[in-house]
């Protein structure tokens, strides 16, 4: 067998033959004209209303084409099928859209995400991605500043879920410091969120050895934010049966009602008995940008850590959250393993693979720093500022609506609500089905309401009217409804 001719590595660029390299980049540069083409078309239509047969999920398999075969496809024919898989797809950016706690768009986050994937870089070292550790370490950094976590430190997640997941190991661990080593001492901790808090609480207290049956749901308040007297009667409880209260769970955005605990109630009571206080900040951390507003945050500086989803109220692309931690050392002294195959170069500040629940990680970091650039924190003040209004303004109009019914008025961005005597879960799916509308439904006060998220800031006070509109017409093709909880639809 004849032995293949190397280049030399030493030898320049310009002078070597072309390449796989050379092919596959001209390969990209013509699938990047077609992107981009693709997605201004994308763009242009994402208001229109979807075709109802895209909901049916027997419908849209027979239609589209997404087998995968022994033979590769010509770079067309792969082309034309992602076109049909993304015309298929909802966009989140459209009016449209008022189901999740994301939406909306700000494009220079777009533009970087997009470039991003083609350095494909993983954070997990320096010396794999460079630069872009430089910029997650200076937005870690900032956002710890205005978190009041001044001295701290932090690491991006995949997720608000996996931000909560990585606080309560912190917490197991700081509670009961051989259990990194010798694993939980089953049933002795225990853990406390509100009854409206995030169900990622009891998942990952059954993921890091806690168990769900160790999770309390302390009561709310009339506003929605935990009972302070009921959380301390809870503490005590435990702690007198033997108990260790490990961590308490404040959240700051709760994902039905937007609600917010009294972070520095629960920080007094949480601390007095010893537990890890998290703010879980995932919808309404980024209230931290809005000097009006941050009050409803009041004690985060309390905290020993803090969840924060720039994906949602900050209009940055799926997926980018963060964890900040008051105390540096405390992720490195949970997280950290030895990898000499990784961690070969720079000192551990700049590989953040030591304080990292993962080993391969996405560059999230990028396409935030692109935008905090371009808004810049008085930006992202009005891009607040604005969210809130549409709440308001369309809590308004509901209000002095006979046929609506407003539930409460917003705690932030999210605005529940009933169509007088139709069930609020038949209307979504109704909308759902039609393709008209993306809205979701949840409990308020033993109720079933709409809820409409003003996340998007592109929204104006027209589309408030044709959501609305389009409730009220769902509304009345359907039978009566009642919306109590328990009560048939």
């Amino acid at each position: 067998m004849e032995t293949p001719t190397l280049t030399r590595s030493d030898e320049p660029t310009s002078a070597r033959p072309a390449s796989r390299h050379a092919a596959h980049a001209r390969e990209l540069e013509e699938l990047l004209a077609a992107v981009a083409a693709l997605a201004r078309e994308l763009v242009a239509r994402e208001h229109d209303p979807a075709d109802p047969a895209l909901r049916d999920p027997v419908a849209l398999a027979g239609r589209l084409d997404l087998a995968l075969g022994a033979e590769g496809l010509e770079t067309g024919a792969v082309l034309a099928r992602l076109k049909a898989v993304l015309e298929a797809t909802p966009s989140t950016s459209s009016w449209r859209f008022v189901n999740q706690l994301f939406g909306g768009r700000e494009p220079v986050a777009t533009a970087a995400e997009m470039l991003a994937v083609v350095q494909n870089v993983s954070m997990y070292t320096f010396k794999a991605a460079g630069a872009e550790i430089l910029v997650e370490r200076e937005l870690l950094r900032h956002m710890a500043e205005l978190a009041g976590f001044a001295g701290g430190e932090g690491c991006f997640t995949p997720g608000g879920s996996l931000a909560n997941l990585v606080a309560l190991l912190l917490a197991r661990n700081a509670a009961a410091p051989d259990a990194r080593e010798a694993g939980a001492p089953g049933g002795r901790l225990a853990v406390y969120t509100s009854e409206e808090g995030h169900y990622s609480i009891s998942k990952s207290a059954g993921i890091v050895g806690f168990g769900r049956r160790q999770v309390r749901q302390i009561a709310v308040r009339a506003d929605g934010g935990m009972d302070p007297d009921a959380l301390a009667r809870a503490l005590a409880a435990d702690r007198a049966a033997g108990l260790v209260p490990a961590l308490v769970n404040a959240t700051a955005g709760t994902t039905v009602r937007g609600a917010f605990d009294p972070i520095r109630l629960l920080a007094e009571l949480a601390h007095a008995a010893g537990a890890w206080l998290h703010v879980d900040g995932a919808l309404g951390g980024s209230l931290v940008l809005s000097p009006a507003h941050r009050h409803r945050l009041d004690g985060l500086e309390l905290a020993d850590s803090f969840a924060w989803n720039p994906h949602k109220m900050m209009g940055v692309p799926l997926q980018c959250s963060v964890l900040l931690v008051a105390r540096r050392g405390a992720l490195g002294g949970s997280l950290d393993e030895s990898a000499d195959y990784l961690f070969q170069a720079d000192d551990d500040e700049l590989n953040p693979g030591h304080r990292s629940i993962q080993c391969g990680r996405r560059n999230d970091a990028l396409k935030l720093w692109a935008a905090w650039l371009r808004l810049g924190d008085r930006g992202y003040e009005a891009r607040i500022e604005r969210q809130l209004g549409l709440a308001r303004l369309a809590a308004a109009k509901i209000a002095a609506d006979p046929a609506l019914e407003l539930a409460e008025l917003p705690a932030s961005i999210n605005v529940c609500f009933e169509v007088r005597g139709r069930s609020s879960e038949a209307i979504c799916e109704r909308l759902d089905r039609e393709g008209t509308l993306k809205i979701g439904h949840g409990v308020v006060a033993g109720r079933r309401t709409l809820r409409l998220v003003c996340v998007n800031p592109d929204l104006d006070e027209g589309d408030l009217d044709a959501i609305l509109a389009e409730i009220q017409r769902a509304g009345r093709a359907l039978p009566p409804g009642d919306n109590r909880v328990g009560a048939a639809s």
